[in-house]
């Protein structure tokens, strides 16, 4: 008879996203996740193929959780407010988790990029508002534009960058504002 499991996959990744948050992603070990959840590291070549398979998992899992904040926060009736929504969203989930958020965009020191699928996950509710306001032909180049100028104001905030002093939150109201308004159709010129 099989000696019953002492772990399972999800206590596993859950083990390896707080190593994570303590210590950035060289923190995640198998060795470090393996004492975590009281067993031996031989025991998650079980559920997980190597390191790099292990911070994939955190990943995706991180994913899921901001597709679900975006599908908690958006607005199917207003593509601009739903839009807002969800970069207000990313902003929060990088506050409160900003190992994960630098995973999943791919600026996590000693992790590996995310993968395609990742990345089309991690944004896709947000380019369905996108394709609404630029139509399909700019959609992308949309989508470009407003993750990287919040992810920008979010990387300088979590790295203490905005210190010339105002009303940070002001500042993030103002450009995300502008920002949408920029996804306006393009007018013909007169």
């Amino acid at each position: 008879m099989p000696t019953p499991a002492r772990t399972d996959r999800g206590a596993i990744v859950d083990a390896a996203s707080g190593l994570l948050e303590e210590g950035g992603a060289d923190a995640v070990t198998m060795q470090a996740v393996a004492e975590r959840v009281g067993v031996r590291s031989p025991s998650l070549y079980k559920h997980v193929e190597n390191r790099r398979a292990l911070l994939e998992a955190v990943m995706t899992a991180a994913v899921a959780e901001l597709d679900a904040l975006s599908a908690t926060v958006r607005d199917r009736d207003d593509a601009r407010r739903s839009i807002a929504a969800q970069l207000d969203g990313l902003r929060r989930f990088a506050r409160a988790r900003p190992q994960a958020w630098a995973l999943v965009m791919g600026i996590a020191p000693g992790a590996p990029l995310p993968s395609v699928a990742s990345t089309e996950g991690s944004v896709r509710s947000l380019l369905e508002d996108v394709t609404e306001l630029t139509g399909p032909d700019r959609a992308l180049d949309g989508a470009r534009l407003v993750v990287a100028w919040a992810n920008g104001f979010i990387a300088m905030e979590l790295a203490g960058a905005h210190r010339l002093g105002g009303d940070l939150d002001g500042a993030w109201r103002w450009g995300l504002a502008r920002i949408v308004a920029a996804l306006e159709p393009d007018r013909p010129a007169a």
